[in-house]
């Protein structure tokens, strides 16, 4: 028969200092993503001076696409050069792999404490089945198991 000792308040413990950890890297992952985003904007473009900025003409759609007959200036736009675009590509790409190991902290937490708790919860049915065995015993029963009758 396999046994457990398990100690809650130290998985308790231990599930604090991996909080904190996990709180340490979704702060980290917040702050790469404003960097890459201040980075971006700060890359510049490949085209000189003032052609950085256009204008999008007449009723712009969806995908800021104009639609329709070309009207006077709406929306303006500014360029984005290489870098900003390498750079978007790149937090594309690891997105997935960012929410996947937050995905990973919280189940591990997550499970962890569930494990520990239907530990407990194991360890109070068994003592309360361990006490209402005790109840339903017939003491007059075992005063004379065993022993000598004189």
């Amino acid at each position: 028969m396999a046994s457990w000792d398990i100690q809650p308040q130290g998985v308790q413990g231990q599930l604090r200092v991996v909080g904190t950890h996990a709180e340490d890297l979704g702060k980290a992952l917040n702050a790469l993503l404003a960097d890459v985003q201040e980075a971006a904007g700060a890359a510049g473009t490949a085209v000189p001076g003032t052609q950085a900025d256009s204008m999008a003409l007449g009723p712009v759609g969806p995908g800021n696409k104009p639609i329709g007959p070309v009207a006077p200036a709406l929306l303006s736009h500014k360029a984005t050069g290489p870098v900003a675009a390498a750079l978007a590509e790149y937090v594309t790409h690891r997105k997935k792999h960012m929410k996947a190991m937050a995905d990973r902290c919280q189940a591990a937490v997550l499970g962890a404490a569930k494990a520990t708790n239907e530990y407990v919860q194991g360890d109070l049915e068994a003592a309360k089945n361990a006490q209402n065995a005790a109840r339903h015993v017939r003491l007059d029963a075992l005063k004379d198991f065993g022993g000598k009758k004189k």
